[in-house]
């Protein structure tokens, strides 16, 4: 027997969106989700925007407080859209409200944001997931299981890459994003952290780390009005960006394997450049984003000269057949999403946590935390 869970989701820019398409699409991608999302309410403080979700997507009530979601009895589970700053206090007080919650990564500002609300939630016994969506990819998974499997012998080291031109322009607004305030880390937060997440889940836990950061687009204008996304603006007061645009980061691993992570929101030229390449003493498995349904694999025993094939993702791989019936055909952004509200949803109706958790979030903002000691410091940081 399927039964209603009431969602809320929090804050509604471009993110909160994913979300809320993602509670629509899952009862038909799993169909044997014994739980199904009713949404209750969304939360937004810029006027007019609640209720324009409300009208599209269907949600049964509006507000401008979160607070009145964690005193709703309607609501079950919470889905934490808002700024980085709000993370702690939104997070922390949904799941002592009893609340399920399924947050946007980093979880706050800094690794002790991050670990509160991960107390919070062990300490409710509510569940908790974490976006750090493209562990969800199929062909991640994949190379996970190879890896693992010793496919490509004892991992030497992995290069994982994050590229993006989203703040390239010099008009781009200055937003939430770029003050450490609101917005903690700029590109270690937004970017790096999936990086960080990406190597755990392929390659286990980070002991040590350098790094070095840059802000090259040391100024932008303020918006005048209420943003979503990224906005430009023109003819506003210019302020200072407060945190990095760039970050290189040298890794060890617990295994004695090595790491380099490259993250940048102001590569020209670059759109959504993710992956990584992970090598081995047999061979490597190599992965871009932009080519999703896609996994390089070297393997075999020609150690030199040897070949790359690409495999097609198909049924058999993490949670490919629930989107598509044969190998080879696209998935997207949105369908990570998805397969992540099921490991949301999943988590509630079992009671055990699937997917990214708020205790990764917590690994994950330690090596950020770490890596921002480093580039003041210019030393190694242990774990």
């Amino acid at each position: 027997m399927v039964s209603a869970l009431g969602v809320a989701v929090v804050g509604f820019g471009w993110m909160g969106r994913v979300h809320t398409q993602a509670y629509a699409r899952v009862p038909h991608h799993f169909p044997r989700l014994p739980v199904r999302p009713e949404l209750v309410t969304v939360v937004e403080d810029v006027p007019g925007r609640a209720e324009e979700a409300a009208e599209r997507f269907g949600f049964a009530t509006t507000a401008r407080d979160w607070r009145e979601v964690a005193a709703d009895p309607r609501v079950h589970a919470v889905s934490i859209t808002a700024p980085n700053f709000l993370h702690r206090e939104i997070g922390v007080a949904m799941a002592e409200a009893g609340k399920h919650i399924w947050i946007e990564k980093p979880v706050g500002l800094t690794a002790a944001d991050a670990r509160a609300v991960a107390d919070a939630v062990a300490k409710a016994g509510v569940q908790g997931t974490v976006g750090f969506n493209y562990r969800n990819a199929p062909a991640v998974a994949y190379a996970r299981e190879l890896i693992a499997a010793g496919e490509i012998g004892t991992v030497t080291h992995v290069r994982v890459r994050l590229f993006s031109d989203y703040a390239a322009h010099p008009e781009g607004a200055l937003t939430w994003r770029y003050e450490r305030e609101r917005g903690g880390s700029g590109v270690l937060g937004d970017l790096a952290s999936h990086g960080v997440d990406l190597a755990r889940f392929l390659l286990g836990d980070i002991t040590a780390l350098t790094a070095d950061t840059a802000i090259f687009v040391p100024e932008r204008a303020r918006p005048t009005g209420a943003t979503a996304g990224h906005t430009r603006a023109t003819g506003g007061e210019l302020g200072p960006v407060e945190n990095e645009d760039y970050v290189n980061c040298l890794l060890r691993f617990a295994s004695g394997a090595r790491g380099v992570l490259e993250a940048s929101r102001v590569a020209v030229g670059e759109q959504n450049n993710y992956g990584f390449e992970v090598h081995g003493t047999k061979g490597a498995v190599l992965w871009d984003f932009r080519r999703m349904g896609e996994l390089g694999v070297s393997r075999g025993t020609a150690y030199q000269d040897q070949s790359v094939s690409t495999v097609f993702v198909g049924p058999g791989h993490g949670a490919y057949e629930a989107f598509q019936p044969g190998s080879a055909n696209a998935m997207g952004y949105d369908d990570l999403k998805v397969i992540e509200a099921h490991h949301f949803l999943r988590s509630i109706a079992e009671g055990t946590p699937y997917g990214a958790t708020p205790a990764d979030a917590v690994l994950s903002a330690t090596a950020l935390d770490a890596m921002s000691r480093s580039a003041e410091s210019g030393a190694w940081v242990s774990l």
